[in-house]
C-alpha cells in the first residue's frame, strides 16, 4: 500500500477512482444481483447495500475503499457509514454510469447498465 496520505474527499471522480485502484483500493459494488451481474467494473467485489453492516467484516480496514453503485447515491451512503466507522471508504462519483460514459471497461465484456428491480407493492 502507498505511504501516500488517505484521499479526503468523500467522492471520487472515475480519474481519481482508478489511481487509487492502482494503489491497491478496493472497489465494494454496493448494487444488487441484477445490476451486478449485466455489467460492473473489473476487479470490484459485490456486497449489496442490504447486506453491508452483515458482511462488512469481510472488508479490510488496512486499504482505502472506493463504494459504488448505479449513479452514485447509494455508495455515498455507505461511504459515509463506513468513514464513520473509521475507514478509508469513498464513493465513486456518479457511480458505474459515469465510470461507463467515460468509455471505462465494464465486465463481463459487452456489459450494461441496469436498473435495479422495483420493490413489490
Amino acid at each position: 500500500m502507498s505511504d501516500a496520505a488517505p484521499e479526503q474527499e468523500l467522492e471520487l471522480s472515475a480519474d481519481r477512482t482508478r489511481e487509487l485502484l492502482g494503489q491497491g483500493a478496493l472497489l465494494v459494488d454496493v448494487r444488487q444481483d441484477n445490476e451486478w451481474e449485466a455489467g460492473r467494473i473489473p476487479g470490484s467485489i459485490h456486497v449489496e447495500m442490504n447486506e453491508l453492516t452483515s458482511r462488512a467484516g469481510e472488508i479490510p480496514r488496512d486499504r482505502p475503499l472506493v463504494f459504488v453503485c448505479r449513479g452514485g447515491s447509494r455508495s455515498a451512503m455507505a461511504a459515509q457509514a463506513f468513514r464513520e466507522a473509521g475507514y478509508d471508504a469513498h464513493s465513486l462519483s456518479g457511480g458505474v454510469t459515469a465510470w461507463s460514459d467515460e468509455a471505462r471497461p465494464l465486465e463481463p465484456p459487452g456489459g450494461e447498465i441496469v436498473a435495479p428491480p422495483l420493490a413489490p407493492r
